[in-house]
């Protein structure tokens, strides 16, 4: 430690907020913050709820100030951190935070700010929890926690740098992030015109020209069994199996009416996600879920060909369309035999499309892989700033 810094805790830095009295304010309307008005992603209040001695909740309690850092302290909220702005000056949040309200002679509020967003601070709220049902930290706990302290001067050198560092991690993070979307943008664009630009050599026909369906198997999944059970949740984003929380059934009489075999493709039916298409592949021994509906198709047409087509906005359009006016979302089998498929004649065409997709996928995937792991190298990068800045090592 540098012999200029000093180690206080934190209660030692900041003056101890005020509750508000409603008695005093019976017609005041207030911006009411709570945990879900804090964003653990950009650390800063993103919404509040207008109240009144009337309307407010029990947990709104706390005055808040311009300059004040907030911090939650329940789990899984021990990332929910904010500095308040003008724009929320004497308002109220909820108790759920502690309110570190920094004595500007002694810390300058952005130094405390960052100080609860370290590594360091966070490990330490969460080793000290209590509490079964709803873990969580006392406002003695926070503010007896320490941190090396430097003189003012050297904290405005230090929050200067973690500002100027985080500006361009910021920067960085958006263009990853940017490049990520335009490179799943180009592939919609791609996958759009292969359905929309076909010629004399294609055909349109609806599903029930040249497919049939069948429903899944009804019945309560277990934890072990014979055959893995696939239901809805069991497709990831990009329309494959998962391999996470996977459920089991026993064998039963007539199971091998439901066994899946690698390239079957599973709709779901109801619910968030109705119209999304499941291409199956597994070596493990499955069957399907009763609120899916398996695909088979004639066999003119490459099931894979079809999968594709169900990521393009011609076949959402027509999910949109044809399911529009129910009151929970669902995509029946009804509906599904009325959607248009658009597709070549020709199975050396239907092969020669589906084997460039399957290349501009693998491609989009890695290239996902690479601005998922550049993203994850700046937070780590910013996690390093912040525990040498309270190190005294920045």
């Amino acid at each position: 430690m540098k012999t200029n810094w000093q180690t206080k805790k934190l209660r030692e830095i900041c003056e101890k907020p005020e509750n508000i009295s409603w008695s005093s304010f019976p017609k005041q309307k207030f911006q009411y913050i709570d945990l879900s008005s804090v964003s653990r992603e950009s650390l800063s209040v993103i919404n509040s709820t207008e109240i009144d001695r009337k309307t407010a909740p029990s947990r709104a309690k706390q005055i808040i100030k311009n300059g004040d850092i907030i911090f939650g302290t329940t789990r899984p909220t021990l990332k929910r951190v904010a500095k308040i702005y003008p724009d929320f000056d004497n308002q109220i949040c909820s108790t759920g935070f502690v309110v570190l309200r920094p004595i500007t002679s002694l810390v300058i509020s952005e130094y405390v700010y960052y100080f609860i967003q370290s590594d360091e601070f966070i490990e330490r709220m969460s080793k000290i929890q209590r509490g079964a049902n709803y873990p969580a930290v006392s406002d003695g706990d926070v503010k007896s926690q320490e941190l090396l302290l430097p003189p003012i001067k050297e904290q405005e050198r230090i929050v200067k740098t973690l500002d100027e560092a985080f500006e361009k991690v910021a920067k960085a993070k958006e263009n990853a992030e940017k490049n990520s979307q335009n490179s799943k943008d180009l592939f919609k664009s791609y996958l759009q015109s292969i359905f929309e630009n076909n010629n004399n050599d294609w055909c349109i026909k609806t599903l029930d020209d040249v497919c049939k369906i069948q429903y899944g198997y009804t019945e309560k999944a277990k934890s072990v069994g014979d055959y893995r059970f696939i239901r809805i949740t069991d497709t990831d984003k990009n329309g494959l199996l998962t391999q996470e929380d996977k459920m089991y059934v026993d064998t039963f009489n007539g199971n091998e009416k439901y066994i899946l075999t690698n390239g079957d493709l599973l709709m779901a039916r109801t619910g968030a996600s109705a119209g999304n298409l499941l291409f199956f592949e597994s070596g493990e021994p499955s069957i399907f879920a009763s609120y899916m509906i398996r695909l088979r198709f004639d066999k003119e047409i490459i099931n894979k060909l079809y999968w594709y087509f169900s990521k393009s906005k011609s076949y959402w359009d027509q999910v949109n369309q044809l399911s529009a006016g129910a009151a929970q979302p669902q995509f029946n089998g009804g509906a599904l035999k009325k959607i248009l498929f658009p597709f070549p004649l020709a199975l050396s065409e239907q092969k020669q499309i589906v084997k460039k997709l399957d290349s501009l996928s693998e491609q989009i995937k890695k290239l996902e892989e690479n601005y998922k792991q550049k993203i994850t190298d700046l937070d780590e990068f910013k996690k390093s700033l912040l525990t040498k800045a309270f190190a005294g090592e920045l």
